[in-house]
């Protein structure tokens, strides 16, 4: 589904990405992880189209968008959340999220299926689709869900979620998880997430990828990655053994289930 190879990010004599290179397969959650610094948001936005990049390629479904603006990223079917979310705050609930779909989406589209396309998004992260409701006093949960929903509203086949957990408290970040695992199940979209909060992200995730100093250090699944040696010595650290808990936890259960670990 989506295909970064080589892919480089220079400012000035600094590199900030440095061949960075994976593939994400169609349907599956890859968690791009790393320490503060570690060039994360770099190949985030160079992805979405808010940077260029210096050198490499990024693919999506066969096509180069490396260098492409962040409206014909979003317009060829990947869109982004923001760590930081910032709505239009005299708009309505509804309204933030119609302008999503009407301006988002990669076809023309009317009045009445922007709103339409709103409203299924909003029910979708279970926020209000009266039309009616504003954003005042939606809290940190509520405005991460409407970040969400707008852009869920474009339509996207590929979700860059960026640091949904930020700001949230444990309940509200265990919600979040789900909600971005409801969403694939429900509209089989592929997500690739950027975060922090590593025992959380380890739950939901398929696979990782670990970035330190720009670089690919490594890569693969949650129970390999977690016990990986330069993982948790320039990462984890203390917090090792409880992502690793997590993360045996999350295996234990899918094989009680029926599932592979």
């Amino acid at each position: 589904m989506l295909s970064v190879d080589g892919l480089t990010k220079r400012f000035g004599g600094f590199t900030a990405v440095n061949q960075v290179s994976f593939e994400v397969g169609e349907g599956e959650i890859l968690g791009l992880i790393g320490p503060n610094g570690s060039g994360k948001s770099t190949t985030f936005n160079l992805i979405a189209g808010t940077l260029t990049p210096t050198a490499g390629s990024v693919r999506f479904q066969g096509r180069e968008i490396g260098g492409l603006k962040p409206n014909l990223v979003c317009r060829a079917g990947i869109a982004r959340t923001f760590q930081i979310p910032r709505p239009f705050t005299r708009l309505k609930l509804l309204e933030n999220v119609a302008l999503a779909a009407y301006y988002g989406a990669g076809e023309r589209i009317g009045r009445s299926e922007a709103w339409s396309r709103a409203e299924d998004a909003l029910a979708l992260v279970q926020l209000p689709v009266d039309g009616e409701t504003t954003i005042d006093g939606l809290g940190a949960a509520g405005l991460k869900k409407l970040e969400l929903a707008r852009a869920l509203a474009t339509r996207p086949r590929v979700l860059l979620a960026d640091e949904s957990l930020g700001g949230l408290d444990e309940s509200e970040m265990d919600q979040a998880a789900d909600m971005l695992e409801h969403i694939r199940r429900q509209r089989g979209i592929t997500i690739v997430w950027v975060e922090h909060i590593m025992g959380v992200l380890m739950r939901v995730v398929d696979r990782c990828v670990v970035l330190d100093h720009g670089e690919v250090i490594a890569e693969g699944l949650p129970q390999v990655v977690a016990s990986d040696r330069k993982v948790v010595e320039v990462y984890l650290g203390g917090d090792a053994g409880e992502v690793q808990a997590q993360v045996a936890a999350r295996a234990r259960s899918e094989t009680g289930a029926g599932g592979t670990s």
